[in-house]
């Protein structure tokens, strides 16, 4: 009997000191991930919380740790893209407003303190004036129908839709432009309708905004072209030409808002950089998505993907 209660003493002296060892080893872990967390936040890195442990508790802990760390340091990313962008869209979007501002006003002063113009330089200067003031007021619907493409509650009505005809309207549209900029224009549009559901006034004003496009910066190439092709359960317009293309770098940023190739904003191009970031979002609005290739004076191609319509 007294052996069996030494025993019994001896195991419970045995299961008070795991127990013992377990908390300290518990508190201790604890105690290393908070230093390492706190640390983490205040030198602001972007490590995890590594440690050796085979207690289930302390590994659930450290996966759920992580995943907090991983989406903080997601949002603080996020918040310096957004931050960064919004710093360049006020100073470009200063620039591009200055910059035809004070040329208006420069027309203005000239017509009301020049009393020797005659009737014909003043119609000149009020028709310059006038093309100025147009293209500020575009330059700024531009801007406000991004900003309301970029809210949640923006739709657009769809129907059924024959891309085919939108295809050969669009490339009508600048047919006389394109052939004065040189350049040679080559068409591969199936006769067979290909249907998607979208919106006809946005898509023309995509397939605008491409060719638009195309022109500025891909007349070096002297061809221009479009091409609707079936691909799977989907169908695609690519426009295409031989030009100077878009270095690899600018991949990723061509569909930023007011981000353009020339980084001095050089005016012999006249873009505002708002163009492709609307295409983009039109194209988003009707369950489409839009990608780029370029190989300089290869072939650079703005590709629209819809999916097709069968019925």
């Amino acid at each position: 009997m007294i052996v069996l209660l030494c025993v019994m003493i001896g195991l419970l002296a045995v299961g008070n000191g795991w127990q013992y060892v377990s908390r300290r080893k518990l508190t201790q872990n604890i105690h290393v991930i908070s230093d390492k967390i706190a640390e983490i936040i205040e030198q602001e890195t972007a490590e995890k919380v590594l440690l050796q442990t085979n207690q289930h508790a302390i590994q659930l802990m450290l996966i759920q740790t992580n995943r907090l760390l991983a989406y903080n340091q997601k949002v603080i990313a996020d918040y310096a893209k957004t931050k960064d962008g919004l710093k360049k869209l006020i100073s470009n979007m200063s620039h591009d407003l200055k910059t035809p501002l004070t040329v208006i006003l420069g027309y203005a002063e000239k017509l009301n303190q020049d009393s020797t113009m005659s009737e014909e330089e003043k119609k000149h200067v009020i028709t310059r004036l006038n093309h100025k003031v147009n293209g500020l007021v575009a330059l700024l619907n531009q801007f406000f129908d991004l900003v309301k493409m970029e809210s949640e509650d923006y739709k657009i009505p769809l129907r059924k839709l024959s891309l085919n005809e939108i295809c050969r309207q669009s490339v009508l549209e600048f047919y006389d432009l394109l052939l004065s900029k040189g350049l040679q224009v080559e068409l591969d549009i199936p006769e067979q309708p290909l249907y998607i559901l979208g919106n006809e006034h946005a898509l023309h004003r995509i397939f605008s905004n491409l060719i638009t496009n195309s022109i500025r910066y891909g007349s070096d190439g002297g061809v221009f072209g479009v091409t609707l092709r079936e691909v799977g359960d989907t169908v695609a317009v690519d426009f295409w030409d031989r030009g100077k293309g878009i270095a690899e770098v600018h991949h990723d940023r061509v569909f930023e808002r007011l981000y353009t190739l020339d980084d001095a904003r050089n005016l012999q191009f006249q873009g505002s950089g708002l163009g492709l970031s609307i295409s983009k979002r039109l194209t988003e609005s009707m369950k489409g998505t839009m990608a780029l290739s370029s190989k300089p004076f290869e072939k650079t191609t703005f590709t629209c993907i819809f999916k097709r319509m069968t019925y």
